[in-house]
């Protein structure tokens, strides 16, 4: 089963558009976790059985895991096979915004499909149609490029115009050219900028999009479901990661995740 298959059925079994992201930062993580030996797994590990069914994908960051060294690296590999074995269903998106020439591009397509067997990756389109062809080329894999980003110096080049057209617009409409081809591209754009995914929905008919930005970030949820769902009221995955994981330090740390994660899940689905 490809990544949007297997994105679309677990949407319909969960109800539900919400990406947790499994961003385990050290100084928010519970003591009572820090002192266990395998710690960012057994974290995420606590978060995941108390949100599986809540979820329609996670969506670990892979700087907090590389981070943390080799014990990092072999906690993010841990995690993405817990998924896997646990709750197939359930698709795993690396958030490592890969981009490079062909051949490194190449080594990086390895290293996320075959290293730590994610279901999709962000990549950064800047490096040009070369640098995204071996991740496109592995067509039962999600390939999320980003187009408009949810971070407040975004507009420093996003919003530059290109024979008129903003840079954002640019990148969607190459997207788009190659999810005709490829079948396999979806595009990050933000919740912190509504009217710029209206834009961008207008381009992309049926495409996915990640939405970052909600929660920590205060992105506007309900005008992003306003103008970003597409007409089967469906094409979104909407991650949220400090707000839900780090609710609580306590020991009860992934009930109350678990509590964050179905009060934002059952807004979404208002809103929807």
């Amino acid at each position: 089963m490809n990544f949007k298959d297997k994105l679309e059925k677990i949407i319909k079994e969960n109800n539900s558009l919400l990406c947790i992201g499994l961003d385990p930062a050290f100084g928010k993580m519970p003591k009572k976790i820090l002192k266990k030996k395998n710690s960012i797994f057994e974290f995420n590990k606590s978060i995941i059985n108390e949100t599986a069914d809540i979820v329609c994908s996670y969506k670990p960051q892979f700087a907090f895991y590389a981070s943390r060294g080799l014990d990092g690296i072999k906690a993010l590999i841990q995690t993405i096979a817990y998924v896997h074995h646990q709750y197939p269903k359930i698709p795993v998106i690396l958030d490592a915004k890969r981009g490079d020439i062909g051949s490194t591009a190449e080594q990086y397509a390895e290293e996320i499909f075959d290293v730590y067997s994610a279901d999709a990756v962000t990549v950064n389109p800047f490096l040009g149609f070369d640098s995204l062809k071996p991740f496109l080329e592995r067509k039962d894999k999600g390939i999320i490029v980003l187009a408009r980003t949810s971070n407040p110096g975004a507009s420093d080049f996003q919003d530059l115009k290109i024979n008129i057209s903003p840079l954002y617009i640019k990148i969607a409409e190459k997207v788009v050219a190659w999810h005709k081809i490829y079948k396999n591209c979806l595009m990050v754009v933000g919740a912190t900028w509504p009217q710029q995914l209206k834009e961008i929905r207008d381009i992309a008919n049926d495409m996915f999009f990640l939405i970052p930005g909600v929660g920590a970030q205060r992105g506007d949820l309900k005008n992003t479901l306003k103008y970003g769902l597409t007409k089967q009221k469906s094409g979104l995955i909407i991650s949220a990661s400090r707000s839900i994981i780090f609710a609580s330090k306590e020991r009860d740390f992934a009930k109350q995740a678990r509590r964050e994660a179905i009060k934002l899940k059952e807004e979404i689905n208002t809103y929807r």
